[in-house]
């Protein structure tokens, strides 16, 4: 198990060897995630990706800590969604870049956003938000951006689809995780919706109704399996591992 800033004392926080240790932050969001999946999955995803990526990390000699996941994001996509809770842009990234400084300020080697959510705007937020922290000298921040080609190339091809929204991706991650949150019942009886988030957002959707998903899914419920998911939590920490990997040695620190 990784080490949760949030369970440890000051003291103990003081005595870890934090220049050679990169601060980890789940990003998720509160957001509709179909008839079947809670509105916290992205948050559990990236939870589970962040200690996954500890884990992989640890065997490279890099240690990591875990700080307190970030639940709520800019959600516009499915803020006509009951549950769904929706922030400013502008005010996340300015939140991002202030724990960001902190990080920095206390000497941790980065501050990694493992994130889960893929809101346009909250993506466009994360980005502003490295800038902006870059700007004011409290780099690096490392952001493995799932949409980027060359990561996408190496998840499930409902991903890689574009028709991916509390379909089989997300769904099988929760099924491994908290199968107890799943309504598995709707779940195996929803059809699949192919239409294509990546499509739509580039021929100017702005919500999920407008892309093809009146019900906040898009993909192959249907089809998830725990299996799958455990799969897809290894994949994710590999992915956020390697980009740490890859941040430090550009700046000679691993």
């Amino acid at each position: 198990m990784s080490r949760e800033l949030a369970e440890l004392t000051w003291e103990q926080v003081r005595d870890l060897p934090r220049d050679r240790t990169v601060a980890l932050l789940p990003v998720g969001s509160v957001e509709a995630h179909g008839p079947h999946l809670p509105l916290g999955t992205d948050t559990l995803i990236a939870q589970a990706a962040a200690q996954a990526a500890a884990t992989r990390l640890r065997g490279h000699g890099i240690a990591a800590l875990l700080l307190p996941a970030m639940p709520y994001a800019a959600a516009p996509f499915a803020a006509s969604f009951t549950g769904t809770i929706s922030v400013s842009p502008s005010a996340y990234a300015a939140l991002i870049a202030d724990i960001a400084a902190e990080v920095h300020r206390h000497g941790f080697a980065a501050l990694v956003l493992v994130n889960a959510h893929l809101d346009p705007a909250h993506l466009e937020a994360l980005r502003s938000a490295a800038a902006l922290a870059d700007d004011r000298g409290a780099g690096p921040v490392v952001f493995p951006d799932l949409t980027r080609r060359a990561l996408a190339a190496r998840l499930s091809d409902e991903f890689r689809s574009g028709s991916c929204h509390a379909g089989s991706f997300e769904g099988s991650v929760v099924m491994a995780l908290r199968p107890e949150l799943v309504h598995d019942e709707v779940r195996q009886a929803l059809p699949p919706v192919t239409a294509s988030l990546v499509t739509a957002i580039r021929a100017g959707a702005r919500t999920f109704e407008e892309a093809g998903g009146p019900r906040a899914y898009f993909g192959h419920p249907a089809e998830a399996t725990a299996e799958e998911g455990r799969a897809t939590v290894q994949t994710l920490g590999e992915l956020v591992a390697d980009a740490v990997r890859a941040a430090l040695a550009a700046r000679g620190a691993a």
